[in-house]
């Protein structure tokens, strides 16, 4: 009799902690499914197709950035108009003070000038020409030396001032690319991309031919059909520069005290 009754007890004292676990297990996933829920808020979380995207972002903070140059432009087209009401300089120092506005690229400029626009290849692109190879991907597209070997060549042509884009240069900025996408001044631009320079055109197309940068960029215009041309342009006006001045990362070098 006892044999049986050990026998028979046996059994049920191991199934009362599988029925544990099982409790266990159903109580685990139901914390998950609540954490899950909270967490997705009604969305899918197996697709990125409610989260703001990086592009997306890039593009909201780009037109952020331009809305804030317009409201710059606004503020600073006042503090000059008061400054020039108020200063009581005499007319060799107004006359000083416009040159440098000039020079520094804040006001607008009107005179010949040449317009250089890149593009990048056709998609499937092949080698267009006897003995190259066939292209690999970032032959067939617009990289950041390219654009800076066009504005160089124009500041050594003489450029009196360059515009890429619908921006005005100035001497803080920085042409710059991620992949085949352009990031100046905050503001983001996809080709085809557009250099223009006031000044004497003749000697402006001097420069660009002269360039060792851009002489090998012809090799590819050439080979896989890479963007180039050249616009002469009578008179053109480029805007001042609007955006802010200030330097962000570099600071004055203070002189050493004795």
């Amino acid at each position: 009799m006892s044999n049986s009754d050990d026998s028979s007890a046996g059994p049920r004292r191991r199934a009362r902690p599988v029925r544990l676990l099982t409790a266990a297990v159903f109580a685990l996933a139901g914390l998950i499914f609540v954490t899950s829920f909270n967490t997705s808020k009604g969305t899918n979380i197996r697709t990125d197709a409610s989260l703001l995207k990086l592009s997306d972002l890039i593009q909201e903070r780009s037109q952020s950035n331009l809305e804030l140059e317009k409201s710059t432009a606004t503020a600073r087209g006042q503090v000059d108009a008061l400054a020039e009401r108020d200063n009581g300089s005499t007319k060799a120092e107004d006359a000083k003070l416009a040159a440098l506005r000039a020079a520094s690229g804040t006001e607008e400029l009107t005179g010949k000038a040449v317009t250089v626009t890149l593009n990048d290849a056709p998609p499937n692109a092949t080698a267009r020409i006897p003995n190259v190879p066939e292209p690999q991907p970032n032959d067939l597209v617009i990289h950041q030396q390219d654009l800076q070997a066009v504005v160089n060549a124009l500041w050594q042509g003489g450029a009196e001032g360059i515009q890429v884009m619908d921006q005005r240069l100035i001497s803080t900025s920085a042409v710059r690319c991620v992949g085949n996408t352009l990031i100046l001044q905050g503001r983001v631009y996809s080709p085809p991309y557009k250099v223009t320079a006031v000044g004497d055109p003749g000697a402006l197309k001097k420069a660009l031919a002269a360039s060792p940068a851009l002489q090998n960029y012809q090799l590819y215009v050439n080979a896989y059909g890479l963007g180039w041309k050249v616009d002469e342009h009578k008179a053109l006006t480029l805007p001042g520069y609007s955006g802010t001045v200030d330097l962000h990362y570099a600071k004055p070098l203070e002189s050493a005290t004795p």
